[in-house]
């Protein structure tokens, strides 16, 4: 069955997680990515913990579906080769500054003159423009100057990261749903175009609603644990772990009383509605702590998911791997890989029913496909290849 993006080809100049995450969502749906390292590997390579092949973690992961060249950029006859690349490509990702993308030459007007139709999409810390956008940054230092992890965390603790790095990975789905656009409005004008996305303007999506909320109505988002803002939904010890119960609206809250026999806070006052629920938070979590407390998680949730409260257990990551829903969507999937055998990843999110996309096909090692592109999309001869390699330019 066809993917949808067949027929594109991706150079993938990317370094750790921002855009090498946005070329494997590519690569999964089906495009042709082509992972360009220096000779010896990128720096984000050398990253521990290593997997038995030598391979580390993130490597395993997110240079699935892609190829594997080495090049070096910084030589006259490396930028030769890769400008031939770029002739045969439809997309050029990078995460590079500003003034590095302009000292390697891999501008997008020194780009856009090599292929008019080309996709250069920047994929950097903080853009290709403004005071910042020669600063390196990383997803803590994002969530830090987003505003993030001053929401984060319980009333008097220090400022709190969130440790899954929500805004890398965020960043990478802007930067492939960007990347589609301008697929769509090349297919209309033949012209391609710069993708310019950063991972401060990523965090800063997701928290902008607190600058609305303060400059209208002067509340400022303070730090309150596990509780959700505005509404009765927080976390809850068990016999025998934790649940959270997501108690948003007037309804929800009528169920998880007529499910839990306390039909007398219907009149209580203090809980009337989300606002005073929220309120008056200190009041009724012990309340609604004490009932789970008295039953099991799965007792807990039993009751709860009868009359469709959502509610949801705590669980570690090592028990993901038996769970029948996540075993179901594939949302997790064994990747057969080399000299090491099946290694649970995750696999695509986005499901289609027509043109369904894999993350199967596992990393592969560093410049394995040397040959494949330089040999047969360049046309280079088996001495000549050797030669670029005594030269150390690949």
């Amino acid at each position: 069955m066809a993917k949808p993006l067949e027929g594109i080809r991706v150079l993938d100049l990317c370094r750790y997680l921002a855009g090498p995450f946005c070329c494997l969502l590519l690569a999964g749906m089906g495009a042709e990515v082509i992972k360009i390292d220096r000779p010896g590997g990128e720096p984000d390579r050398m990253l521990g913990p290593f997997a038995p092949n030598g391979q580390n973690f993130g490597t395993l992961s997110l240079a699935r579906n892609k190829k594997s060249i080495t090049l070096n950029l910084r030589s006259a006859r490396g930028m030769e080769i890769f400008r031939g690349l770029v002739k045969r490509s439809d997309i050029v990702t990078d995460s590079f500054s500003p003034t590095a993308k302009q000292a390697l030459g891999l501008d997008y007007p020194t780009i856009r003159e090599i292929n008019p139709a080309i996709i250069a999409a920047s994929i950097s810390g903080f853009g290709q423009y403004g005071p910042y956008s020669e600063r390196r940054c990383f997803d803590p230092i994002a969530q830090a100057m987003s505003g993030a992890m001053s929401m984060c965390g319980f009333p008097g603790d220090p400022p709190t990261r969130c440790q899954v790095p929500y805004v890398d990975f965020s960043t990478g789905l802007y930067a492939a749903l960007g990347i589609l656009l301008a697929l769509r409005h090349r297919e209309k004008t033949g012209r391609g175009q710069e993708v310019d996305i950063s991972l401060m303007d990523t965090a800063l999506s997701f928290t902008a609603h607190a600058l609305a909320e303060y400059k209208l109505l002067g509340e400022k988002y303070e730090q309150i644990g596990n509780h959700s803002r505005y509404n009765a939904s927080d976390l809850f010890r068990a016999k025998d772990g934790w649940v959270f119960i997501s108690l948003v609206s007037n309804p929800l809250w009528q169920r998880f009383l007529q499910a839990t026999g306390m039909e007398e806070l219907q009149s209580d006052p203090r809980f009337s509605d989300d606002l005073a629920r929220y309120q008056n938070r200190d009041v009724l979590d012990p309340i609604i702590g004490g009932w789970v407390a008295q039953r099991t998680v799965k007792e807990a949730m039993d009751i709860l998911e009868k009359v469709g409260v959502p509610c949801g257990p705590v669980k570690a990551v090592t028990e993901l791997l038996d769970d029948p829903h996540v075993q179901a969507r594939e949302t997790v999937v064994d990747v057969d890989c080399p000299q090491i055998g099946k290694v649970p990843l995750f696999g695509m999110a986005i499901k289609l029913s027509e043109t369904p996309g894999d993350l199967k096909t596992p990393a592969p090692l560093l410049g394995e496909h040397n040959e494949e592109v330089y040999c047969g999309l360049l046309g280079f001869g088996r001495e000549e290849l050797a030669e670029l390699e005594r030269e150390k330019v690949i």
